[in-house]
């Protein structure tokens, strides 16, 4: 009865598919690039579209609206997909493309389950020259904003910039919990090298005004991957550590090796020479799962290194130092790297570890211009706001303010410290001469005699074994036993975690 209806739909199913037609398909691979369509079959495990019908009609032609969307599973997962079809209009928006990636936002945040966004042109309104096809202006609004604001304190948000990415669609990519960029392919910027000569009088390229070395550089994107297909790994990769909502927990995994295990080489890392570097990522991969660290935002802010890593197969959220950057120090934008890092591990009730060399703030005149201090007291005030439970590991230096951010200090919280420990408001080699100044200068020529004999002294109470004989570190233990100190704790971490959503969240 219904047989030309339904060979209508199958006809305008099929137009669908071909998205912006042959050969702004053949274009699109011409760019290396995948389609929507092919990068939906590469993610998904299985894919169930949504308004595949929306678009624009005439006569017998339906061009098919350049947002896709539904339900899948990725690694198993149930997700919600959103994906630009750069094949038609270049991804920019259309009629249809409001309500679609909407309702994308409002289905996966209401139904709780991770959303992913796959971006892969401007996604906003279109270039001045449909101003003379609608026949008016309009003053800007983001549709479904509130959906998108709303998501990163309710759902993980994972998104993919797979193109030049500008506008709206780079704001998209950015208002999520990971984003992520192919080297080469993707360019993130709030406005093209066209527009920008025009706007600024600057020529620039695509590569030098928002490549992959521009954008991780300035922490607008928290991965990069080497191909699509990577991308999508690492898509799965980051939600394998995430709950499906901020209502549960994190997905505990087959632990990878013994939780047990000792690594007598962590005796060895830390030098006894105290202003020497050393590899704290070697550190990361003795203590956690093995394979487990996955690192975010690397080139972003280096001396604060921000990981995802397991204990016994469950996700923890993990902060370091890397003392060969700025010896560690706290940078402004580290500042930043660490109080967005935290405030997303206390969205997704991840237990954080605190792996702990802070010789303190990053000074002189560059740090005093870029607010370091601002900045770095908004650390510490992410810190003190988590709930989520907390282990300090103290490696080597605890200094200063910057130091203080190492925990939660008015709740319970694990802590330890090496034999290496070294900790203080300011380390004796730089404050020495500061508070001794007056009768240094009166010494004269036994000025240094006078320093060595005040440091040796100083020296004689530095030791951390003094610190914990007035309880003020709780314990230091051998580096061998941190792993198995850490998954003991992470069993009673998982067993308090409370669960729901925790107010507003910033991207």
């Amino acid at each position: 009865m219904w047989d030309p209806e339904l060979a209508e739909l199958k006809r305008r199913r099929e137009l669908a598919e071909r998205m912006g037609g042959e050969e702004r398909v053949a274009r699109q691979h011409a760019t290396g690039r995948l389609t929507v369509r092919e990068r939906l079959a590469a993610l998904t495990d299985s894919w169930q579209e949504i308004g595949a019908l929306a678009g624009h009609a005439t006569g017998e032609t339906v061009t098919p609206s350049n947002v896709i969307i539904g339900r899948a599973r990725v690694g198993g997962r149930r997700v919600v997909v959103a994906g630009d079809d750069f094949t038609v209009r270049g991804g920019a928006a259309d009629a249809a493309i409001h309500d679609k990636q909407v309702l994308a936002e409002r289905m996966a945040g209401e139904m709780r389950v991770p959303l992913i966004r796959l971006i892969d042109g401007t996604g906003g309104g279109g270039s001045v020259k449909q101003l003379e096809e609608y026949g008016r202006t309009y003053v800007p609004y983001n549709p479904g904003w509130d959906q998108v604001v709303a998501n990163l304190g309710r759902i993980p948000v994972i998104a993919l910039a797979l193109g030049p990415v500008a506008g709206l669609g780079a704001a998209r990519l950015v208002t999520s919990h990971v984003s992520i960029m192919v080297k080469e392919l993707s360019q993130v910027f709030i406005a093209g090298p066209a527009v920008v000569e025009a706007g600024m009088g600057e020529s620039v390229g695509k590569e030098e005004l928002g490549g992959w070395r521009t954008v991780a550089a300035a922490g607008t994107v928290d991965l990069v991957a080497a191909s699509e297909p990577e991308a999508f790994a690492l898509t799965g990769q980051v939600l394998g550590y995430l709950p499906q909502s901020a209502w549960h927990s994190p997905p505990v995994a087959d632990a990878a090796d013994a939780p047990d295990r000792t690594s007598p080489e962590l005796r060895d890392l830390v030098p006894r020479e105290r202003r020497r570097p050393y590899d704290m990522r070697r550190i990361l991969d003795l203590v956690f799962d093995t394979g487990s660290v996955l690192e975010l935002g690397r080139r972003f802010a280096p001396s604060m290194i921000t990981a995802l890593a397991r204990l016994d197969g469950r996700p923890v959220a993990v902060l370091a130092s890397d003392p060969r950057v700025y010896g560690g120090g706290m940078t402004a934008q580290g500042s930043d790297k660490m109080a967005r890092f935290v405030d997303f591990a206390e969205t997704f009730h991840l237990p954080v570890v605190h792996l702990v060399d802070q010789p303190g703030f990053v000074i002189g005149t560059a740090a005093e211009k870029a607010g370091t201090i601002r900045r770095g007291a908004r650390a510490l005030a992410a810190v003190y706001q988590s709930t989520v439970p907390w282990a300090s590991v103290l490696v080597r230096r605890v200094f200063g303010v910057a130091g203080a951010a190492h925990r939660p200090h008015d709740r319970y919280t694990l802590r330890v410290a090496w034999p290496s420990g070294d900790w203080g408001s300011l380390p004796i080699e730089g404050g020495l001469e500061v508070a001794f100044k007056r009768l240094l200068a009166e010494a004269g020529p036994d000025a240094a005699a006078l320093k060595a004999e005040i440091a040796e002294r100083l020296e004689a109470v530095r030791s951390p074994f003094r610190t914990a004989e007035a309880f003020l570190v709780e314990d230091i233990i051998d580096p061998a036993e941190t792993r198995p100190v850490l998954t003991d704790w992470i069993k009673d971490a998982y067993a308090v975690l409370d669960l729901g959503p925790r107010g507003t969240t910033r991207p």
